[in-house]
C-alpha cells in the first residue's frame, strides 16, 4: 500500500483521473452525467491508525510501504505529521509523543496508536500495547487524558481497558438539519466527515417523494444512511450482521428521536431468504413484513459487492440505491441490475483523495 502523497493544487488533477475513469468504465449502462463530490484536498480523514516506531530514545510515528528498491518488502515511513488525517489528529500526534515518551509506563511496550476524532474536536485515542496494562497504567493515562482533552483506551492480548467511554458523537449537518451519530472505537464508521455529508444529501434527494411507503435497507452498519434517510419514508426496516453496529444503530435512532425504523440483525443473504419467505423465526415475524410496502431499496456492501441471488433480489424493488466502495464489483452487479432498471442518477464520491480508489451512488429505477 503506498502513502497517499497529499499535494492540494494538484487535487482537480487527481479528481478529473477518477472521473473520467468512471465515465469510461460505466458508458456501456447509459448513465445520466456523473455528479462529482469533492473532498478537502487535505486533513479529510477523522481517523487514523499508526504504528509506534521505538529507535533508541526516539519515538515516531510510522506506516509501511512497499520499498521500491525490493519489490515485495515494506519499509518503514516515519510521519512527523499526516495531511490526510483531519487537523485534530495532527495537533494530537506531537503532544501524544511529548506525553508518553519519558513516561515508562505509558511508553514501554506501546506499538501502534488510532485516532477517532469528530468535526467538533471530539477524540478517542486508543493505545495498543504488547504487554498486559494495570491499575497503575489506568492513572497515568487518566492523566493523560485530562492534559490533552481527550478519551483514552487501552488495548492489550485479552483486554480493553476504557477509562471514560468508547465512542465519540459526530454531528453532521444534512438540509438544514442536524444529525448526531454515536461512532464506536474500532468499527467502522466513514472516514471522510465531509464527503460524509455529501453522501446522506444525495441519498436524500433520490428518494424524495416516498412518504407514504417503505424503505428496505442492508448492511445499515451503524444507521448512518438511516438516520438521514428515515424521514422520506413512512416506515423503514434495516438490517446489518455486525452486534456492535447494530447496538449502535439503535442509539442512533434514539439520538436523533425516530420511530418508524426497526433494526434487526440478519445477513443480507437471509433477509432475503426472509422477504421470499423461505426463513422464519421469532424475529421474522416481528418484522411483519407483510405489512410493508417497500418501494426502495438502499444497499452499502462490502468491497466484494453483491452475489447473483441478492442482485435478483434487488431487482423486484422499484427503486434501488446502490452504494458502493468499489466500482469494480459495482460493474459487475450492474450487468444484472440494468437488465431490469436504468440508471438515472450517478454519482462520486471523493472519499478518499489521492488514491485510486472511487466511492459511488447509483439509483436505478425499474423500467416500465
Amino acid at each position: 500500500m503506498a502513502i497517499p502523497v497529499v499535494d492540494p493544487p494538484r487535487y482537480d488533477e487527481q479528481l478529473d483521473a477518477k472521473r473520467a475513469r468512471l465515465v469510461e468504465t460505466f458508458a456501456p449502462f447509459a448513465p445520466p452525467a456523473l455528479e462529482v463530490y469533492p473532498s478537502p484536498p487535505s486533513h479529510y480523514r477523522q481517523r487514523c491508525e499508526f504504528r509506534l516506531w521505538h529507535e533508541g530514545d526516539d519515538l515516531f510515528y510510522a506506516m509501511f510501504e512497499v520499498d521500491p528498491d525490493e519489490p515485495g518488502k515494506k519499509r518503514v515511513v516515519r510521519l512527523d505529521d499526516y495531511p490526510v488525517a483531519g487537523r485534530r489528529i495532527n495537533e494530537l500526534m506531537p503532544q501524544l509523543l511529548d506525553a508518553v515518551r519519558d513516561r515508562p509506563i505509558l511508553r514501554r511496550k506501546l506499538f501502534q496508536v488510532e485516532f477517532l476524532t469528530t468535526l467538533s474536536g471530539e477524540a478517542l485515542v486508543t493505545l495498543i500495547y504488547h504487554r498486559q496494562l494495570d491499575e497503575a497504567w489506568d492513572d497515568a493515562a487518566r492523566e493523560l487524558e485530562q492534559a490533552l482533552d481527550i478519551m483514552i483506551i487501552g488495548r492489550a492480548r485479552k483486554q480493553r481497558r476504557v477509562l471514560t467511554r468508547d465512542h465519540v458523537w459526530e454531528c453532521l449537518e444534512v438540509d438544514g438539519r442536524r444529525l448526531h451519530y454515536q461512532q464506536v472505537e474500532n468499527s467502522f464508521t466513514q472516514p471522510n466527515a465531509e464527503i460524509c455529508r455529501a453522501m446522506l444529501a444525495w441519498a436524500r434527494d433520490v428518494t424524495a417523494g416516498s412518504q407514504q411507503r417503505d424503505l428496505v435497507e442492508l448492511y445499515c452498519g451503524n444507521a448512518n444512511f438511516t438516520v438521514a434517510l428515515a424521514g422520506n419514508f413512512r416506515r423503514v426496516l434495516a438490517t446489518e450482521i455486525s452486534r456492535t453496529s447494530v447496538a449502535s444503530a439503535r442509539e442512533n435512532l434514539d439520538a436523533n428521536a425516530i420511530d418508524n425504523v426497526t433494526v434487526g440483525r440478519m445477513s443480507a443473504e437471509e433477509f432475503t431468504q426472509a422477504l421470499k419467505g423461505e426463513k422464519g423465526g421469532r424475529r421474522v415475524e416481528a418484522w411483519a413484513l407483510g405489512e410493508h410496502d417497500f418501494s426502495t431499496v438502499l444497499v452499502d456492501p462490502p468491497r466484494a459487492g453483491l452475489d447473483e441471488a441478492s442482485c435478483r433480489q434487488l431487482s423486484e424493488y422499484e427503486r434501488i440505491v446502490y452504494i458502493s466502495c468499489n466500482p469494480d464489483t459495482l460493474a459487475q452487479n450492474l450487468e444484472t441490475l440494468t437488465q431490469t432498471h436504468d440508471v438515472t442518477r450517478f454519482a462520486l464520491f471523493d472519499q478518499f483523495p489521492w488514491t485510486h480508489h472511487c466511492e459511488c451512488g447509483v439509483l436505478l429505477e425499474r423500467r416500465a
